[in-house]
């Protein structure tokens, strides 16, 4: 058999996996990137719907306040801003700066917030909100998720075929919690990177171009880890490789895209 061949049967597999595992998931389909890189990466071509996801930053100094929290903040805004209709933000303080989502496509008018005052509030109004069949997505800031609350939220979401992000906050830098098992389709980690060198009169100028971020895929239910540099979310949500991957001219990125 070809690799070809062996590498689609193999992802077919992955997917009839997948489907066995939660069989209310089917017909909800995905959500695709729109990036050849990703989707084809991911079981099915993309984010499943129905299904829970989890954000975070990935930095080796990760805070609630790093830069690497605010990159995994507009990923996630970035993917809710693809989907149709209103999107259920659910926060513990009022912290979140509604104009840097919309830079990433999830505009102000599509947005409803809901400021709960603590992770129980956060998680209640979370779940419900992924009960509701008339969202297009829904996200909750959350520091603590166990395996329990999450395989709560996971069949919320796969009840109504909402897509549901969790975007961690952490306490502390390295917090064991990185590593707490729970029940997410996907698990990301997202690293803020130099900026792409912008070209002025034929020179490249380093840190004035489109900001750049490396994805980790650490976990994947029927499918594989992997990092990617990949250029952060335009004004529709939608991100790209860097041109200078895109071309084959940079070599000495070339780690990046390669499956950990």
């Amino acid at each position: 058999m070809s690799d070809d061949r062996s590498r689609s049967a193999l992802q077919a597999l992955r997917v009839r996996v997948a489907e066995m595992e939660t069989p209310g998931r089917r017909g909800f389909g995905v959500l695709p990137f729109g990036l050849a890189s990703l989707d084809q990466r991911l079981p099915g071509g993309g984010l499943a719907r129905g299904a829970l996801h989890e954000v975070a930053g990935a930095g080796p100094e990760a805070g609630p306040e790093a830069g690497d929290g605010a990159a995994a903040t507009l990923f996630a805004a970035g993917v809710l801003a693809r989907t149709e209709g209103a999107v259920l933000w659910c926060v513990k303080r009022r912290d979140l700066f509604a104009p840097a989502l919309a830079q990433a496509g999830l505009t102000p008018e599509r947005v409803i917030f809901v400021e709960a005052g603590d992770e129980a509030g956060v998680l209640a109004a979370f779940e419900e909100a992924l009960r509701h069949p008339g969202l297009g997505g829904a996200a909750a800031e959350l520091s603590d998720l166990g395996m329990t609350a999450s395989r709560r939220l996971h069949l919320a979401a796969e009840s109504t075929g909402a897509l549901g992000l969790i975007v961690r906050r952490w306490r502390r830098s390295r917090p064991a919690a990185m590593e707490t098992p729970n029940a997410a389709a996907t698990r990301w980690r997202i690293a803020p990177l130099p900026a792409t060198p912008l070209q002025v009169d034929g020179r490249l100028i380093a840190g004035l171009g489109r900001p750049l971020w490396r994805l980790d895929l650490t976990r994947c239910r029927g499918g594989e880890g992997f990092s990617l540099a990949v250029e952060a979310c335009d004004g529709e949500g939608r991100l790209a490789l860097p041109a200078l991957l895109a071309d084959g001219s940079a070599a000495a990125h070339a780690p990046l895209q390669a499956a950990s």
